[in-house]
């Protein structure tokens, strides 16, 4: 008998941010502000006689970040059809890169403090070229793609793709495959774009030692290296503290003579982004998913940042 199914989630998160890199005489925001996200998550399926299923996902999401309110928007949607550990997503895609095992923190927002301070922490985000790839878009269209994915014991592999139609006639095709054997998990993927810049390939591996997590992943953004370092552990009961080091690459001066960004160090108009950056983030549960998150994080460019707040989820 065919069935239908209509599920409705979400979360909430709200708190304070200090950025030293704001400052009101020169772009108006003060250092502290408020940042806060409502998110609501519908998600539709179906399932027919035979064992295909159907369905669909769309968010409504209202966000506010340096003291600039933000009112609700729903983004693009994604479908799916799916059958026998194969599916198939059209619209608003995931994407491979997106997808792959140990890319973001393993903390509630996927990020250092309560709304990710930038993830600066992502190996894969380099030289203010940030998120140049293919992935849900909470708050807009999306990529308007197609993507294939495929389960099997602990195999996953996932094929994307995406164009624009207009009048730059871009696209992106990326693929990611993983393993996860016991407490370990190892996953690789690669994207190739007709956009400068954003040839790129990813690779981590993560596990557990006793009660420690860890991770280890580096990228390779289309010429500049980076990585990271990961770590986390159980306090008690309640309490989960992260900590990470990353390491980016100097830009190749060929690149910039053709136009890409500078992020050298000591080098005039660069964005400084070369070296090192860290951050450490603590978990506190308050039960009925509900807790506590805050962190701090140094930017390779020296900018730090500290959050604190609460996330609910529904």
């Amino acid at each position: 008998m065919a069935a239908a199914d209509v599920k409705i989630s979400g979360y909430g998160r709200f708190g304070l941010d200090y950025n030293d890199a704001n400052d009101r005489a020169v772009n108006g925001i003060s250092k502290t502000t408020i940042t806060s996200r409502l998110r609501l998550q519908f998600d539709m399926s179906t399932e027919t006689d035979s064992g295909v299923a159907f369905g669909a996902r769309f968010r409504a999401q209202a966000e506010s970040r340096d003291n600039t309110p933000g009112g609700a928007t729903f983004n693009g949607a994604r479908f799916f059809v799916g059958y026998q550990g194969i599916s198939v997503y059209v619209g608003n895609i995931i994407g491979a890169i997106e997808n792959t095992p140990g890319m973001y923190l393993e903390t509630r927002t996927a990020g250092t403090g309560i709304d990710g301070a930038g993830f600066v922490s992502l190996v894969s985000n380099v030289n203010g070229e940030y998120f140049n790839w293919d992935a849900y878009s909470s708050a807009g269209a999306g990529a308007n793609g197609v993507e294939v994915l495929y389960s099997t014991g602990g195999f996953t592999g996932h094929i994307s793709y995406s164009t624009d139609n207009g009048p730059t006639n871009v696209d992106r095709v990326a693929g990611m495959v993983s393993y996860k054997f016991g407490d370990w998990r190892v996953a690789v993927s690669a994207q190739s774009s007709d956009i400068a810049w954003e040839d790129k390939v990813v690779a981590s591996v993560s596990g557990n030692i006793g009660n420690f997590g860890v991770r280890l992943a580096y990228a390779d953004n289309d010429g500049i290296g980076k990585f990271g370092l990961y770590g986390n552990m159980d306090i008690g009961s309640a309490s989960n503290i992260l900590v990470w080091v990353t390491d980016e690459d100097a830009v190749s001066a060929a690149d910039v003579a053709n136009g890409r960004n500078d992020n050298r160090d000591g080098v005039a108009g660069s964005n400084n982004q070369e070296g090192t950056s860290y951050g450490i983030h603590y978990h506190y549960d308050l039960g009925g998913g509900a807790s506590f998150e805050t962190g701090y994080r140094k930017a390779s460019n020296d900018n730090d940042t500290f959050q604190a707040g609460v996330y609910f989820s529904f």
